[in-house]
C-alpha cells in the first residue's frame, strides 16, 4: 500500500520529525507545504529521500481559500510522482498516530476503495447554510472584506448559491482525510474544468471545509465516503478542538481499538491537537503502540457507506 502523507502545516517541526520516522517506509512518502509567513528554516531537520518540500509556498490565512490552494498544490504534487501512490492523507502537522505504520497500511488495504473524509449535506449541524450563502472575502482584498462583513451583519453580503453552482448541492464536512488517487485526480479535473465553482468558494468562509467535499458529494465518490480517521476532541465548544493531554493518553490506552462509535463503528488511526510543547506525550503513545501491536488484531474491514456528521467521541 502506497501512501503519500500531505503535510499542511505551519508549526511543531520535532512533532512533525516524530511523525515521519514512525510512518516511514519504502511504501510511503510526505509532501510538506509550510505557511510562507513561517521562517522554513525551522523544519530544516526534516529530511529523507521521502521528504519533499512544496518551493512555491502560500501565505495561509484561517478559513481562508488559501488552504484550498496550498492543499492541491499538495495534492497535485503527489499526484505527479512516479511512486503512484494508492492514497493521499491529508494531516496539519499537529496530530499523532494511535496506530502503527503498518496497522495503518493494512486497514487502508483492508477499505481499499474506500473514501475516508467526512461529507454532509449543508445545512447541518455546526454547517449551515450561510456559509454558502454570505460572501466573505479573502485578507487580499482588505477593502471588500471589511465592507462585505460590515454588510453581513445587517444581512446585506447574501447570495444564492444557486446562480453559481448551478445544480450541485453544497456539502460540508472536516478538513482532514485519506483519499484514493482516483478521488484526488477527479478534484483536480474537476477543478480546472469548472473555475467558476473554485471563484464561487474563493469567497466562503472555511472552503476547505467544503470545496473538496461539495466536489466529491455532486459525484460517484459519495457512496464510497465514509467518516475521516483523525480523532479530535471538540467538547470544549471553541472553534478548535481541545489540545491532546494525559486524560486523552488514558482514553486511546484503556481500548484496543479507538472507534467512532457514532458512526458506526469507524476506527480513528492519528489523535489531532499535540504540539511541540507536550512531546512527552508521545513517549506514552510510542509504547501504547508497541502493546497493542504485540495483541495482532488485524483492521477491520468495513461496509462501504455515506454518513452523517455526528460529534466524535470525547471525554
Amino acid at each position: 500500500m502506497k501512501i503519500a502523507y500531505l503535510f499542511f502545516a505551519y508549526r511543531n517541526p520535532r512533532l512533525m520529525k516524530r511523525e515521519i520516522e514512525l510512518l516511514s517506509s519504502d511504501d510511503s512518502a510526505f509532501f510538506i507545504h509550510i505557511d510562507k509567513k513561517r521562517d522554513i528554516r525551522n523544519f530544516a531537520d526534516l529530511q529523507g529521500e521521502n521528504v519533499s518540500f512544496i518551493d512555491d509556498r502560500i501565505s495561509v490565512y484561517w478559513a481562508e481559500f488559501s488552504g484550498v490552494r496550498a492543499t492541491l498544490r499538495l495534492m497535485q504534487r503527489a499526484l505527479n510522482d512516479s511512486r503512484c501512490f494508492e492514497y493521499l492523507f491529508l494531516l496539519s502537522g499537529s496530530e499523532y498516530p494511535i496506530r502503527s505504520r503498518r496497522y495503518i497500511e493494512s486497514f487502508l488495504e483492508a477499505n481499499r476503495g474506500s473514501e475516508f473524509i467526512r461529507i454532509i449535506k449543508v445545512p447541518a449541524p455546526g454547517k449551515p447554510l450561510s456559509r454558502v450563502t454570505t460572501i466573505r472575502y479573502e485578507s487580499d482584498k482588505p477593502v471588500r472584506r471589511f465592507a462585505s462583513r460590515a454588510l453581513a451583519k445587517i444581512g446585506l453580503a447574501q447570495r444564492d448559491y444557486r446562480m453559481y453552482l448551478g445544480c450541485l448541492e453544497p456539502y460540508s464536512g472536516r478538513t482532514w482525510w485519506a483519499l484514493t488517487r482516483r478521488a484526488c485526480e477527479y478534484i483536480l479535473c474537476f477543478a480546472e474544468q469548472n473555475p467558476q465553482i473554485t471563484r464561487f468558494f474563493q469567497d466562503t468562509f472555511a472552503p476547505e471545509e467544503a470545496f473538496i467535499h461539495t466536489i466529491l458529494g455532486n459525484s460517484e465518490f459519495l457512496s464510497k465516503a465514509r467518516g475521516n480517521l483523525v480523532y479530535e476532541d471538540w467538547s470544549v465548544g471553541a472553534s478548535h478542538p481541545a489540545q491532546i493531554n494525559e486524560r486523552h493518553i488514558v482514553y486511546f490506552e484503556s481500548r484496543e481499538k479507538v472507534e467512532d462509535l457514532s458512526e458506526g463503528p469507524s476506527e480513528l488511526l492519528f489523535a489531532r491537537k499535540f504540539s511541540d510543547d507536550r512531546l512527552d506525550l508521545l513517549d506514552r503513545i510510542d509504547a501504547m503502540i508497541e502493546r497493542k501491536g504485540k495483541n495482532s488484531e488485524a483492521p477491520t474491514a468495513f461496509s462501504i457507506r455515506a454518513h452523517d456528521e455526528r460529534a466524535l467521541p470525547t471525554i
